[in-house]
């Protein structure tokens, strides 16, 4: 499971190791700045649509990038049973390769407060 953290000025995610397979990746820097909605969702898994590159279990797990194609491009890394974080971003803020970021995250509605709070500040 991804781990999620509001440091300063941006959102840091890591990965464990097996996302990182699927993701092709360790971790994602998100400028808050770039975060334009972000919110507590209760099946995370049912926000991913479109093409995708990465596994699927069907109703259990989605890890991988949805949005290959056409359509916002997703980040994902959602299982079932656990509360998500649905970020909805400015991908020309900061050159971002994602239209949106969804996890799963215990403690999502801590970080959709801390994300909020940040965002409240800015101009």
């Amino acid at each position: 499971m991804a781990v999620v953290a509001v440091t300063g000025d941006q959102l840091d995610i890591r990965f464990s190791s097996s996302e990182r397979i699927w993701l092709r990746r360790d971790q994602l820097t998100v400028p808050l700045s770039a975060v334009r909605q972000a919110a507590c969702v209760d099946q995370p898994l049912r926000l991913a649509r479109g093409a995708r590159s990465g596994l699927v279990v069907s109703g259990f797990i989605k890890i991988g990038v949805w949005g290959v194609f056409t359509g916002p491009r997703q980040l994902v890394s959602a299982r079932r049973g656990e509360p998500g974080l649905h970020l909805v971003l400015d991908r020309s803020t900061g050159s971002l390769e994602y239209d949106e970021i969804v996890l799963s995250a215990p403690a999502a509605p801590r970080l959709v407060e801390a994300i909020q709070h940040a965002m409240a500040g800015r101009p």
